[in-house]
């Protein structure tokens, strides 16, 4: 029986227009240091500064080129606001009435996540049970801290009473990582369903309005 639902924000249950990685792009190539999407598309849901580091070579500027990506990323945001992605809101309803508990794990920080959520009027207590930023562990992904805490948060200690769901392959590898009871790749976000298949999830579906309708089967 799933007892959580651990669920990425931007591209699964956020459309944010892709502003997020555009932004990263951006920043790394005002660095002097600029990536092919290939490379970017390797760090889509990792923890932001980790990306940077990587795609920059210099960790030694990742604060100042993390502060530079949260203040672009807030620009973009406030042009062209996030919304959730069409039946989200109505799914994490559907399966919080049945006793299961939501939370969102993401590579971004507190000064991303917060206005972000509240942007979207959604608040610990009310739409979701755990909101969990990858500056708040250990590792972000693929590492499976991430899900690892939102189960501490949540009270619940089986990984497989757990399904974890993301739109990138990393999302999918910390699922594993967690030993997630069911692991579902969403087609609503970054990457494709080809290189979600490629990392083995149990599931792959839509979006994450369809986890009530999957775990209803």
């Amino acid at each position: 029986m799933i007892r959580l639902v651990a669920l990425d924000i931007a591209g699964t249950t956020v459309d944010e227009g892709g502003a997020v990685y555009r932004v990263l792009a951006e920043v790394v190539a005002e660095h002097g240091t600029p990536a092919a999407d290939a490379d970017i598309r390797r760090w889509m849901g990792a923890d932001k500064r980790e990306a940077l580091a990587a795609l920059t070579g210099d960790r030694a500027a990742t604060e100042t080129l993390h502060a530079r990506f949260v203040e672009r990323l807030r620009e973009a945001y406030a042009a062209a606001p996030p919304r959730p992605i069409p039946g989200v809101p109505e799914a994490l309803a559907a399966l919080r009435a049945t006793g299961v508990r939501a939370a969102l794990t993401t590579g971004f920080d507190r000064q991303v996540t917060d206005p972000l959520l509240a942007a979207l009027g959604w608040r610990v207590g009310d739409q979701l049970d755990a909101v969990v930023c990858a500056s708040e562990v250990a590792a972000g992904r693929p590492e499976p801290h991430l899900i690892r805490e939102a189960m501490r948060r949540t009270g619940v200690d089986d990984p497989a009473q757990v399904l974890a769901a993301g739109d990138t392959v990393l999302d999918i590898r910390a699922g594993h990582a967690a030993g997630a009871g069911l692991v579902v790749g969403v087609l609503s976000g970054a990457q494709t369903r080809e290189e979600l298949d490629a990392e083995h999830p149990t599931h792959v579906v839509g979006s994450v309005a369809d986890l009530p309708d999957l775990l209803s089967r």
